[in-house]
């Protein structure tokens, strides 16, 4: 479903920015879209961690299968007491590499033990949840970030690490010429408060298909 703050967010980001009024003109009804439940998202982005595209989705097939999961659907539904009772040896069968069995299995106790309670997330604003999330082996900023982004449909994030958007950024404002993370918030004071959306909308720049977390 479409965020409820989706077609505010477009219509103000297009009348602050004339690039964004081009690139939301461009990719006309297309918005970000939530697939799976906090876990299983998160455990996919262990998994997708700086390997192919083509090598994550092998892997994450045969890791869903060692959790008791049918494989046949693309964003499934993981039970992370299943995840943590999957002994080491098996998620390193998988193809997991020693560190991310360690995270998946960190991740799953978090879940499991309540330390990571999405009830709770709602309470939490954005430098809260990012701080809860990074707590957890193998999440770090960016990747926090994304899950913001994607599956809690944080509507102000701007996350400066990303490549895609320096690169977007660089492109569309610079001529081409890189800039500091200080230099993009700057950029983005304009787009406040849907920095999300106007990240979004460059990376289509970039990648008119969207990515699905």
């Amino acid at each position: 479903m479409k965020p409820a703050y989706w077609d505010d967010a477009v219509r103000a980001l297009a009348r602050a920015d004339p690039v964004l009024r081009r690139l939301v003109r461009r990719h006309p009804g297309i918005h970000l879209k939530r697939r799976s439940d906090p876990f299983t998202t998160l455990a996919r982005a262990i998994v997708g961690q700086q390997i192919s595209v083509k090598a994550a989705d092998a892997i994450w097939k045969r890791f869903v299968a060692a959790a008791g999961v049918a494989p046949q659907r693309t964003f499934p539904r993981l039970a992370p007491e299943n995840v943590a009772a999957i002994d080491h040896a098996a998620l390193r069968t998988c193809g997991l590499s020693q560190r991310k069995a360690e995270y998946l299995r960190d991740l799953a106790v978090h879940f499991a033990s309540g330390r990571l309670d999405p009830r709770l997330w709602k309470k939490l604003d954005d430098e809260a949840l990012i701080a809860a999330l990074v707590d957890v082996k193998g999440i770090g900023r960016w990747t926090a970030e994304m899950f913001l982004i994607f599956h809690e449909l944080r509507p102000d994030i701007l996350p400066v690490a990303d490549l895609g958007l320096q690169k977007a950024i660089a492109m569309h404002y610079r001529k081409g010429k890189a800039c500091t993370p200080r230099t993009m918030v700057a950029l983005a004071e304009p787009w406040r408060p849907w920095r999300s959306v106007a990240t979004w909308y460059l990376w289509r720049s970039l990648d008119p298909v969207p990515v699905e977390y």
